[in-house]
């Protein structure tokens, strides 16, 4: 006797692994949406994009052009930090 199960019980083995993949998919989402990147991507506290430059050579080019620091300075401080112009 089959108790009824038939043919039916041949899939019942995708119902995990669908709903593993299910569950992850809700689990990206979410994080996507509520992860606070907003529709731009990652933004820096003053509502900039991060480029690949370190957080103190952004302050150190944002010092530079309020005129806080010489080009020799600047130069001076790029080369303190490693890092080339």
């Amino acid at each position: 006797m089959m108790w009824g199960y038939g043919q039916g019980m041949m899939w019942m083995w995708l119902w995990v692994p669908l709903l593993l993949v299910g569950v992850a998919i809700l689990v990206l989402l979410s994080v996507k949406v509520f992860g606070g990147h907003g529709p731009a991507g990652p933004q820096t506290p003053g509502g900039i994009p991060p480029t690949g430059r370190s957080t103190a050579r952004r302050i150190l080019d944002e010092r530079f052009a309020r005129g806080e620091l010489t080009a020799d300075q600047y130069r001076e401080h790029l080369e303190v930090l490693g890092e080339g112009p």
